[in-house]
């Protein structure tokens, strides 16, 4: 059975660890080494996730089976793009999944979390970044109703990418959305 928890501070570490794990495992085959160690030497350290998780302004859920650690979300309030809308937007910073259970229901799970958590802040609508070549996360995020809006950039080390801007709105029900084949869930 799949759980999810708030974080608490004492994850730090564990949070740096399925950071830099899911990370890598998701775009090392496409970037240089020298790219993917450095970010990974800078957003993920316990130290860094401890002042994260120490900020009013975040929050971090963690899905868990059996005890066992199988992804985590950061939902924060950030400075906002300005083709993201919203009376008062939420972002996800970050959505990862452990390889080993990628297409078993852990990020539904998550999503539903960061929903949940968004709607009891105020929240009207929630937006993210995700990598133009990141096509399963972004069918995923699709299927949750989250639509295109813009663009932005992304440093990874010494290469600037492209991100999706995808938002959606709150007031969307979940019960009405029309989930697509598994190949696109996380």
């Amino acid at each position: 059975m799949i759980g999810v928890r708030q974080a608490e501070i004492q994850d730090n570490k564990l949070l740096a660890e399925i950071g830099a794990e899911t990370f890598y495992d998701s775009f090392a085959a496409d970037n240089t080494p020298e790219d993917i160690a450095a970010y990974l030497s800078a957003s993920f350290n316990p130290v860094k996730q401890g002042t994260e998780l120490a900020d009013s302004q975040s929050r971090f859920l963690i899905a868990e089976i059996n005890n066992e650690a199988v992804g985590y979300t950061h939902l924060r309030f950030s400075a906002v793009p300005k083709a993201v809308a919203g009376q008062k937007p939420i972002e996800i910073a970050r959505f990862y999944v452990r390889k080993p259970w990628i297409g078993k229901g852990v990020g539904t799970y998550l999503m539903k979390g960061c929903l949940q958590e968004a709607r009891a802040a105020g929240c009207d609508v929630i937006w993210l970044g995700v990598w133009e070549k990141n096509l399963r996360a972004i069918a995923f995020y699709r299927n949750w109703g989250f639509s295109k809006v813009g663009d932005q950039t992304f440093q990874l080390g010494n290469d600037l990418q492209q991100d999706l801007l995808m938002t959606r709105p709150l007031s969307i029900d979940e019960h009405d959305l029309v989930f697509g084949d598994k190949s696109s869930q996380l």
